[in-house]
């Protein structure tokens, strides 16, 4: 499975949102990672479903997965359908019927994610693994960018690679929270194949050399 460098639209400067997006995208982004935020689930506040069909309208055709940080998240994946998302991620805290919430992403026609906090146990995934096309685990506490990333989170790559290869089904295994050049090599060793980085690509004068240099990183574990 090809590697892929999801820029987190968080660390972005929303002046100027659809600018940055075709950026990221002309530099060799893979996906756009849309992070939606109630300050409910977690304590911030960002962006919903007019955004992205807005990016949408703007002629940006490429992957979107978005990561719903929303309690209750059912409401709004509907929303998130109609807008245009490929991937749609929730969490298990954020509904009450896990099995019923991944199959309303699946019926819509999007593909789903299930995402796993620093402290939410991978329990929750074999009872829904048919239904999941993406596991998320956090390397930080969610809410804001810009995070230190949690060494720990390591662990829980290597148990979430297990569980995925005995499936013997195509799911991808993202991380997100802290990725940088210096740590990505790690994730990437540790099972991961697609890597969210915010602050990390927005934050730098040349997204091009950025993201290169993320790839490269990756390409020292091969």
């Amino acid at each position: 499975m090809a590697y892929w460098i999801c820029p987190s639209i968080l660390a972005a400067d929303f002046a100027r949102l659809g600018e940055e997006v075709d950026q990221v995208l002309e530099a060799g982004a893979d996906t756009i990672h849309f992070d939606v935020m109630d300050n409910h689930y977690v304590p911030n506040l960002s962006v919903g479903p007019l955004v992205l069909n807005a990016l949408r309208r703007r002629g940006v055709r490429a992957c979107v997965d978005v990561h719903l940080m929303v309690k209750p998240v059912d409401r709004l994946i509907g929303d998130f359908l109609e807008a245009g998302a490929d991937y749609i991620s929730v969490h298990p805290e954020s509904t009450e019927h896990l099995h019923r919430t991944l199959s309303m992403i699946k019926e819509g026609g999007a593909k789903a994610g299930l995402v796993f906090n620093p402290g939410t146990p991978m329990t929750y995934l074999p009872p829904v693994i048919d239904l999941v096309d993406l596991v998320l685990i956090m390397s930080v506490n969610p809410g804001f960018g810009g995070q230190a990333f949690i060494p720990q989170s390591l662990e829980k790559l290597v148990e979430a690679r297990a569980l995925i290869d005995s499936s013997g089904r195509p799911i991808r295994l993202q991380i997100d929270g802290g990725i940088k050049i210096d740590n990505i090599s790690d994730a990437a060793r540790a099972g991961a194949d697609s890597f969210v980085a915010g602050t990390a690509i927005f934050n730098t004068d040349d997204y091009a050399q950025t993201i290169g240099a993320l790839r490269d990183a990756i390409a020292t574990t091969s």
